[in-house]
């Protein structure tokens, strides 16, 4: 996820997360009180479809009061049963990635005519960010919106009064949402004013982290494809000298693809604010702290990852960085890996699940697997991220809502262990049947499921084909066990991740002073990571690298890192809030 999170991974996706925290608050709860966070690291990134769906027709206003109100409400009944009737929602996500339509798979068929609501998705074209900007200025937001909990978009939506306190509309529509939600993720995400706005999916607390921490996989995988790596002897490429030597050879030896240049390592995308595989991810890899003795530490002058900054920096001096990589974008990237062009790839393993599979079902050695990467002097192991309390994504309900009643019993349903089992089996008797007291996937559908993701997207929609509220925690009483290809890197990366959730949401953000300065580092950031990897020298990195440290430090970064350090100290007071 972080975005790098994740995102989002999956992102990034894939931030797992544990069984839920079921939470009996009654109506009278208003969430907890927390401090505000801002944002960190992470993500994942997401093409305007206006996805059009077949369903119902929404005649409610925003100001139309609905027949069931407080008064009516059973906290022990979930809301969304009292109103089938027909509505559509217009949904926004903030990833121009994602492919998939509400209405046309079963799963999600199965799912309106239960609740009787429909969904028109709308995902950006192009720049998510300019994207949202424009709804923001506009106050011209769709009813339900969902973004990483990282990107500045959050922070204006609440402080512009443009989206509902969901504690709010649970209280006045739906105290069963007090049922269901987990009140730790309620309390993370509580503002200073009280409430909170969004409610967040692939999240994890500490107690889910201190009870599964054993099952938990992280995305964050260095990769290298299993037929080269392996013709090239399976060389070291922890140290710098290694990692140089197999790109080498691997272009040496593999110069092309099935008549295409081979493309030594693969990255994720360049953006405005850095590159994912070269900040976080190799951070991890390197075990480079995120603190030390409970002071923040600046990991991204740490002299572990300058020295590997300017060992890919080397890289590309040595031809053995494609220029592609500079400006390919995810769908570009997902066309090459599905077409096994890349050798090595610092990469979020869930990004590129579908294309794994079709490798697979060619020829099971053309995979890319998991491997040790780029490690410190003294070989530590990775640090990789694993789920934290802040997820992936948050999901947030406009102020232009159509009908405030149906959508906090939507979202109810959603977050409950009845949407998150419909969302990932699908329908029973038809995409699973009930073995020995477990929902089982049908024997084809968990085939397809293994084989061809974008082909069970469409067929079937269920395995959190549609993520925006999926609790992976939950989820595990139902997932079956992992199969290759994937089961190699989730396995590799088990007993190397670590939960980072104190770290989250520290950043500042919208147009507070710090929040302005930290946009302009990170811009800053975004427009000289790749000229320090492309300088001819050393020399050349030094004077690029100084230039930005002063530019950080004319921004304002010292106010920014004394804001970061008060967040942090405020999210390990809470955290420890959450363990009692």
């Amino acid at each position: 996820m972080r975005k790098g999170k994740f995102h989002r991974v999956i992102a990034i996706m894939s931030v797992l997360a544990l069984v839920f925290t079921m939470a009996a608050c009654g109506g009278n709860n208003n969430g907890n009180n927390a401090s505000s966070g801002g944002n960190s690291s992470s993500g994942n990134s997401g093409k305007e479809a206006n996805a059009s769906t077949d369903g119902g027709n929404a005649t409610a206003t925003n100001d139309a009061e609905p027949e069931n109100t407080a008064a009516a409400a059973n906290p022990d009944e979930p809301g969304w049963k009292s109103d089938t009737s027909p509505i559509t929602f217009d949904w926004y996500l903030n990833f121009s990635w994602f492919p998939n339509k509400w209405g046309v798979d079963p799963t999600s068929q199965y799912i309106t005519k239960k609740t009787g609501v429909n969904i028109n998705f709308i995902v950006p074209a192009g720049n998510e960010n300019e994207k949202l900007n424009t709804m923001i200025a506009s106050g011209s937001l769709p009813d339900f919106i969902t973004l990483g909990w990282y990107e500045d978009g959050v922070k204006k939506m609440i402080e512009g009064g443009m989206v509902e306190p969901l504690n709010k509309l649970a209280d006045q529509y739906d105290p069963y949402f007090f049922k269901v939600a987990d009140p730790a993720k309620t309390s993370w995400y509580t503002q200073p004013d009280g409430n909170f706005y969004g409610y967040p999916n692939a999240s994890s607390s500490p107690k889910d982290f201190e009870k599964f921490s054993g099952d938990y996989t992280s995305n964050q995988t260095f990769l290298v494809r299993k037929d080269m790596y392996e013709a090239l002897g399976k060389p070291d490429m922890r140290t710098k000298d290694g990692f140089l030597n197999a790109l080498k050879m691997a272009k040496e030896k593999f110069p092309e693809v099935n008549g295409q240049p081979l493309i030594p390592l693969g990255l994720h995308e360049f953006t405005e604010t850095g590159n994912y595989s070269l900040q976080d991810y190799l951070q991890n890899f390197l075990a480079v702290p995120y603190e030390k003795d409970g002071k923040l530490y600046d990991r991204r002058t740490d002299a572990e990852y300058i020295s590997w900054l300017k060992t890919f920096r080397k890289a590309n001096e040595m031809g053995l960085l494609a220029k592609d990589i500079f400006i390919d974008k995810r769908p570009q990237m997902e066309e090459k890996i599905a077409q096994g062009r890349y050798f090595a790839m610092l990469y979020q393993r869930s990004d590129f699940a579908a294309q794994e599979n079709a490798l697979f079902a060619k020829d099971p050695n053309s995979v890319y697997i998991a491997v040790d990467g780029p490690a410190d002097e003294a070989q530590d192991p990775p640090t990789l991220a694993g789920p934290g309390i802040s997820g992936w994504t948050v999901t947030l309900i406009s102020k232009n809502v159509k009908d405030k009643a149906r959508a906090i019993k939507f979202l109810s349903y959603l977050i409950s262990e009845e949407g998150n089992k419909d969302l990932y089996m699908g329908i029973p008797g038809e995409t699973y049947d009930e073995v020995d007291g477990k929902a089982t996937f049908k024997p084809e559908v968990l085939d397809l499921m293994n084989k061809d993701r974008s082909a069970f997207d469409k067929k079937y929609g269920a395995s959190f084909t549609f993520w925006m509220l999926m609790d992976t925690n939950m989820n595990l009483q139902w997932a079956p066990p992992s199969v290759e290809p994937s089961k190699q890197m989730e396995d590799w990366t088990k007993g190397k991740t670590k939960s980072f959730s104190q770290f989250d949401q520290i950043d500042p953000t919208g147009n507070s002073e710090e929040g302005i300065a930290h946009t302009k580092i990170d811009q800053t950031w975004g427009k000289t990571l790749p000229k320090l990897i492309l300088s001819k020298s050393d020399a050349d990195f030094d004077k690029l690298w100084n230039e930005f440290l002063d530019k950080r430090k004319d921004a304002g970064d010292e106010k920014v890192q004394a804001y970061r350090q008060q967040k942090y100290e405020e999210n390990v007071a809470k955290l420890k809030e959450f363990l009692k």
